[in-house]
């Protein structure tokens, strides 16, 4: 194995690491879908699990990884906001 495919398979590890526990906090009810610890292991663990992916020129899965990173930023983002924020706040 290259040393930069075992880069790539231990960040990779990682991500899914952070995804299943996640999920598995989740399904124990231990953390809600839509608390802040939730949101922050799925956008890490998308995030590393999407730059390995990338690192081993998978695009399948830098798609998958990317739009999942993106769209729990996007709930993280939301869940931050100030109460009352809007995107037509000034």
């Amino acid at each position: 194995m290259h040393e930069h495919d075992s880069l790539a398979t231990v960040i990779g590890f990682t991500g899914v690491g952070l995804l299943l526990l996640a999920f598995v906090l989740n399904l124990a009810r231990i953390l809600k879908a839509e608390s802040i610890p939730y949101l922050a292991l799925n956008l890490a663990g998308a995030g590393l699990a999407c730059a390995s992916s990338w690192m081993i020129d998978f695009m399948p899965f830098v798609i998958l990884k990317g739009t999942w990173a993106a769209a729990t930023l996007v709930a993280l983002a939301r869940k931050l906001a100030p109460a009352g924020f809007t995107r037509d706040s000034p």
